[in-house]
């Protein structure tokens, strides 16, 4: 098995220049990546396929990226998601960490920063040598 597997991310914006701009720039960085324009889409792409990160707009039509965010946890708890957006109060922001985004980042995004925190929600979590010590003298 490789040692180095790619992160798997799903950028859901209105915005498609945006998307494929955001696209481009990860897949340079070796991300996998898969988009689409509607919440709506992404809820359907999330139950079919496994992502190690959504990253989302917060303001869009139809479904907006907060309520996307919690039908998307309600149904797949583990999967992390990022929500962007230009200008979202404060009151909403943390309302959307409350509701299990791992982040709430301004829109245009820092790509570097942003890669970070997708690798860093991507990698498998640390092995917790305590348990392995109660484990073994069981």
């Amino acid at each position: 098995m490789n040692a180095k597997m790619s992160e798997k991310v799903l950028i859901v914006d209105d915005e498609e220049d945006f998307i494929s701009v955001m696209a481009e720039r990860m897949r340079v960085r070796g991300i996998e990546v898969a988009t689409t324009t509607s919440a709506e889409d992404a809820l359907k792409m999330v139950e079919k396929e496994s992502y190690d990160v959504v990253i989302m707009d917060f303001m869009m039509p139809a479904i907006n990226g907060f309520k996307a965010l919690k039908l998307i946890k309600a149904k797949k708890p583990e999967v992390k998601i990022i929500l962007l957006s230009g200008n979202v109060p404060h009151d909403l922001s943390t309302a959307a960490i409350e509701s299990g985004a791992l982040d709430v980042i301004e829109k245009p995004p820092d790509i570097e920063a942003l890669v970070q925190k997708i690798r860093k929600a991507a990698a498998p979590p640390p092995k917790n040598p305590v348990k392995k010590k109660i484990a073994q003298k069981k």
